[in-house]
């Protein structure tokens, strides 16, 4: 006999109080009998269950009198259609559905077994109404429908694990992330019409696992059976649950256990866990990325930047480089920390999978979202991804090797052909692993970088700078015989005269640009006769200036070792 049988069977039994005793005992016994004894087999019966109801169960919620068990399901006669034996009438309501832009599958109104769970576990009809009795069984506790609470779904099902949809091969071959359904292991099953319903991921008579679930998911088992999310090697990011919860989510779609994804990443990420980075003290600071999280990331407009944008925390790995060592803290160039997320190219080609760091910033940082810098520039730059193009006048290199060789103050580690990463000048000044989160030091750098004109020299003003070229050599004018009364005497910032990203090849000239060389507007006027504000290179260290600064006019002053 099966377990479904032995409900019908003990519902057949009449309603006097001995009766209503032995329906209990007797559900018990075919269960037992129909699982192979519980000592035996992995079933946990629906007795004692939260789905017992009855009057002697130990479930909080319960009948005031009506002792038997399978009743308020299920009856042998004048059942509905719905099949098995179903002694519930369905609710007429009309639910909202779940959308997300991440979903390919197409949900529709609750059908088959997830309409028969609704009938209790949307909240509007009561649970002691069966159509085998003319009233309403009645409940303790004067509780009438499903009380609020995780078992309460309500008809707003955006905030729930969609259902009623076709899980097909066809729906797989859509999204790299759902497995074949013909893989699914035996325990989870799809409807007669091949789609996923609330009993696809829980068996309403065994709750061996818990929350009635059909299979294990202390691991996340059962999740994966479905979601192929990749692989991570952080224990936090591993288990699904950790960060999702399949109903009565607070973030809606992304079933998320905080409203945003912020949030719920900084349910670990807030110093709390001492396992986790903590990245909201970086997020708190001054300068930082806007991961503001009141904003509802379900909203389509959202332009807000949530950790997500940077990070696909399913694919997220540990490795870090800690090369070059004259710098102080590991360099971060660890891409696996970023996961498999999206990015642009230095080209401007769109790509699933960014192959470097600065693909993750150049989807902000470039095409379509112009940002003028903070200093206003000869040449304008609008544009980042230009500015790091393999096609710029002159650029640090960030994702390709140095094209200069006179740059004799670069400290031992660094090289005239040596790659650059964002994260070398941006990141956290507090934590050398912590990312590109949060400084207290304006641009988001991971040491000051003054840009006030008239600033004192020091290696504290320009530490930024000095982090990878030598103060000594710098100021002993090796590489341009005026460096230390410009940044000494005259207390002119390297920013004057240096634009720290590049110069665009549609906005720079390689006689005018080379050397990083984009003056600020601020400090540098025009040369008094001519109004030009120009450097031209003219060979190896040399070149020659026409523009006012400080009072002083350059008309084709120049330099020369």
């Amino acid at each position: 006999m099966t377990t479904t049988q032995s409900h019908a069977a003990t519902d057949a039994f009449s309603n006097d109080a001995s009766a209503t005793r032995v329906s209990r005992n007797v559900a018990i016994s075919l269960v037992l009998a129909a699982s192979g004894g519980l000592a035996s087999a992995q079933m946990v019966s629906v007795i004692n269950s939260p789905h017992d109801l009855s009057a002697g169960s130990t479930a909080n919620v319960r009948a005031a009198a009506e002792d038997q068990v399978c009743i308020f399901c299920h009856t042998p006669h004048n059942a509905s259609p719905a099949a098995p034996l179903w002694n519930r009438s369905l609710s007429p309501a009309a639910y909202s559905i779940y959308t997300s832009r991440a979903l390919n599958a197409k949900p529709g109104q609750p059908t088959g077994s997830s309409k028969l769970c609704l009938s209790c576990h949307d909240g509007t009809i009561a649970l002691g109404s069966v159509l085998s009795r003319g009233t309403p069984i009645l409940m303790t506790g004067g509780i009438v429908t499903m009380p609020a609470g995780p078992g309460n779904l309500g008809t707003d099902l955006r905030d729930d694990h969609p259902i009623s949809f076709a899980f097909d091969s066809a729906l797989a071959a859509k999204d790299a992330k759902l497995r074949n359904p013909v893989t699914l292991p035996p325990e989870i099953k799809l409807d007669s019409n091949r789609e996923l319903q609330c009993t696809t991921c829980h068996d309403a008579h065994n709750n061996a696992f818990g929350s009635f679930l059909v299979k294990r998911n202390t691991n996340s088992e059962l999740c994966i059976s479905c979601h192929n999310m990749g692989v991570t090697d952080i224990g936090g990011h591993a288990n699904c649950t950790d960060c999702h919860q399949s109903h009565t989510a607070p973030s809606g779609p992304y079933l998320l256990k905080r409203k945003t994804i912020s949030q719920t990443c900084n349910r670990c990420h807030d110093g709390s866990n001492p396992q986790a980075l903590n990245v909201a003290a970086d997020t708190h600071k001054a300068f930082s990325h806007d991961n503001d999280p009141s904003v509802d990331p379900s909203t389509p407009d959202n332009v807000s930047l949530q950790c997500a944008n940077c990070h696909e925390p399913h694919t997220m790995m540990k490795g870090v480089s800690a090369t070059p060592p004259s710098l102080t803290g590991p360099r971060r160039t660890a891409f696996g920390r970023l996961g498999r997320i999206s990015g642009v190219n230095s080209s401007g080609t769109v790509m699933a999978v960014a192959s470097a760091e600065q693909d993750v910033c150049f989807k902000c940082h470039g095409d379509g979202n112009p940002v003028a810098s903070s200093i206003p520039r000869r040449q304008p730059q609008t544009n980042m991804r230009l500015q790091f193009a393999s096609s710029a006048i002159s650029a640090h290199p960030v994702g390709f090797p140095g094209r200069s060789s006179e740059v004799p103050s670069l400290k031992p580690g660094w090289t005239t052909s040596s790659t650059m990463v964002c994260s070398d000048c941006h990141a956290s000044d507090t934590t050398a692993t912590a990312g590109i989160h949060g400084s207290t030091n304006a641009g988001l750098l991971v040491e000051r970088l003054a840009t006030t004109d008239r600033t004192t020299e020091s290696a504290s003003n320009y530490a930024l700078c000095y982090r990878c070229h030598d103060r000594n050599n710098i100021l002993a004018d090796r590489s341009f015989k005026e460096h230390k009364k410009h940044i000494v005497e005259e207390r002119t910032p390297c920013t004057v005269c240096h634009d720290s990203h590049g110069i665009a090849s549609s906005t720079g000239t390689m006689t005018g640009n080379s050397r990083l060389i984009n003056f600020d507007t601020r400090v540098v006027t025009g040369e008094r006769s001519t109004g030009r504000i120009e450097f031209r290179d003219t060979g190896s260290y040399r070149g020659q200036c026409f523009l006012s600064c400080h009072g002083e006019n350059h008309s084709g002053t120049s330099y020369a070792p």
